[in-house]
């Protein structure tokens, strides 16, 4: 199943998950400190947001689309791949009175693969809060960014201050410069 969706611009924000740079610290670090400068720029964009599944549901009384089996959803130069994507989502009205869909959660689970152009994520689950910009990725997270790559329990991501942390214990990071 293939499925379009352009009234909903913020959706696209959970695929710009992976789109930040890395700073180098060292990786005996408890919290790895990472840039997300481009990550917040990525969900500014608004941008349609391609998702195709296995099988889709919307549970209206309930304000969830359910995205099972092969997910991929595909914003810009973004792609996030998982076993299941849940998208919350309440009703407003606009400006002029009619009415709107408005994202406000996004779960990923299973096998969460995040792909940019430089970047490239990997864990269990990702779970985003639309409406505070904030996200996390967590279960075994590998971070990919050319030769570096580091590694942790979750990925904590704040797009409002352009900063990210890995945390839950030991991180391990392997640095090549250019």
């Amino acid at each position: 199943m293939k499925m379009t969706v352009q009234s909903v611009t913020k959706i696209g924000a959970v695929l710009a998950l992976a789109t930040f740079t890395m700073g180098a610290q060292t990786p005996q670090t408890f919290a790895q400190t990472v840039n997300t400068s481009d990550l917040s720029k990525s969900t500014k964009k608004k941008q349609p947001v391609d998702i195709e599944s296995d099988k889709m549901e919307i549970i209206d009384k309930k304000n969830k689309a359910v995205f099972v089996g092969a997910v991929k959803a595909v914003r810009g130069d973004t792609t996030l791949n998982s076993d299941k994507l849940v998208v919350d989502f309440i009703k407003e009205k606009n400006k002029q009175g009619k009415e709107k869909t408005v994202v406000t959660f996004l779960y990923a689970t299973g096998n969460v693969v995040i792909i940019t152009k430089k970047q490239r994520i990997t864990g269990q689950w990702a779970r985003m809060n639309v409406r505070k910009n904030t996200a996390v990725v967590g279960g075994n997270v590998v971070v990919h960014q050319g030769a570096t790559i580091v590694k942790g329990k979750k990925l904590n991501i704040n797009l409002k201050t352009n900063r990210s942390e890995m945390t839950g214990g030991r991180v391990k990071g392997s640095f090549v410069p250019k």
